[in-house]
């Protein structure tokens, strides 16, 4: 019997964002800070970051009045 690996990875909107705003900024196309190049970049972490701490300052508020 034989596996098939059906895995469609790639690199996303986000990612592909990221290449198009750098290579336009190495080209000079653009003269956007670096910060604003790279946010496609640290967007999406900073708000998985967001959630996570607000999911857990949620959890130790509960935990808090629950006891």
């Amino acid at each position: 019997m034989s596996q098939q690996s059906n895995n469609s990875g790639g690199i996303g909107f986000a990612g592909a964002l990221g290449i198009a705003f750098i290579v336009l900024k190495l080209t000079g196309t653009i003269n956007w800070s670096w910060l604003w190049v790279l946010a496609p970049l640290w967007i999406p972490l900073a708000v998985v970051l967001a959630i996570f701490v607000i999911g857990l300052i949620v959890v130790a508020i509960a935990a808090v009045f629950k006891a």
